[in-house]
This record gives C-alpha cells, structure tokens and sequence, in this order.
C-alpha cells in the first residue's frame, strides 16, 4: 500500500513505456511542452469529458471518472467508463481510453488501460474484464482483453515506475524516429546530447581548426 503523497499519474505510465526520458521530464522535473499533437489530444479529452455522459442503449455512460488506488500508489481519471448490465443484472464497468493517434506498436496505451481497470476493482471489488481504447486517426475501438498477462504487466510496470521517479534521475537522450513527433523535441534535443561530445574534446577540436 502506498501513502498519499506518493501517488504518481495514471498517464505516467504510458509515457514511462513510451519514452523513460519524456517521463522523466514531465514527472521529475515537471517539464511540459505542448504541439500539435498534444493539443489536439487535450481537446479530445476535454471533448469526451464534457459531451459522454449519459444513457444510451440501456449501458450508463460517465466521462471524466476519478480513480486511485492505495495498492498501486496511481490516481487520475478514465475518460469514460460504460456500465453495461451482465446476465445476473450487474452494472459491470468498461473503460475506454480515447487516443489522437493510432494503435501504437508497444503496449503503453494497453497498460494504462489496464491500471484503469484495476483502480475500479480495487474501488468497486469485482473484476473488469475488458476495455477499449478509442483512436482519433482510425476512428475505431481497439477491444483490451484484461488477461493474466496484461495484469501482470501493468503491475510489474507500475513498480518500476515507482523506483524510476524515486531515483529522480532523468536518462541521457536516444534518438530514434519517434523523437520528431514528440512535443520534447526541442527541449531534450536526442541528436544533439546523444553525442555525448565533452567540453574538453570540443575545445580541443575548436583550436585545432585553421
């Protein structure tokens, strides 16, 4: 069980997948930068937020739903959960996570997907077995299934992002091409730090020129 304080965002897991040097930045130094990409994202959710909640088909639809859990030291919100009824009458929550993009190829989006899920059975004592993630580009749901290897992914994720920001250590920078549609680009400059050229040799190369 985890205090209070030490609590970290439920987002920080995606990035901690994606990128443990964008995480780093926006959970240990509480660096942000927006784009074109994060914008767009943060107008959808605010859009989901505002216009999802409701009633539609028999399922209860709530938007900007808060969580936490003690056991996993997370807390934010599902962008929405449905609560359609099983055969025994039950409401049975189903989150959906809402992405600008596309399927991305690693698990980040699954994973905080499924911390959702936990967060409510911890809250609500049953068990979620699936979820959706709903993206902006393909227009499409992507079903999760929250099978036992996805749980003990998300959890085994989710201790080492606790021991990452207790480091408080942010990584040296890797370029690889998902860098330039990162909002970090300018700020954490992969090509350029990755080189790692010391002040010494770059003084020493500087007076060696004609």
């Amino acid at each position: 069980m985890y205090p209070e304080e030490d609590f970290l965002q439920l987002s920080a897991l995606q990035h901690f997948i994606f990128c443990q040097r964008q995480c780093a930045l926006i959970h240990i130094e509480q660096a942000w930068v927006e784009n074109q990409f994060t914008a767009e994202g943060r107008v959808m959710h605010d859009t989901v937020h505002e216009e999802m909640s409701g009633k539609r088909k028999g399922i209860r639809i709530e938007s900007g739903v808060p969580l936490r859990s003690c056991e996993l030291g997370l807390s934010g919100k599902a962008d929405v959960v449905e609560f359609p009824r099983n055969d025994a009458g039950q409401w049975i929550p189903f989150p959906i996570e809402y992405k600008r993009g596309k399927p991305k190829i690693d698990d980040s989006d699954k994973v905080q997907l499924c911390a959702q899920a936990l967060c409510l059975e911890e809250v609500l004592g049953l068990r979620i077995p699936e979820g959706a993630l709903f993206y902006g580009k393909t227009r499409r749901r992507l079903e999760v299934p929250f099978d036992d290897a996805l749980r003990r992914l998300t959890k085994d994720t989710v201790c080492r992002l606790h021991e990452f920001i207790e480091k408080g250590k942010t990584p040296k920078p890797v370029y690889t091409p998902k860098c330039d549609s990162c909002s970090f680009l300018h700020l954490c400059m992969p090509k350029t730090i990755e080189r790692g050229v010391s002040v010494k040799k770059y003084l020493f190369e500087e007076i060696q020129k004609p």
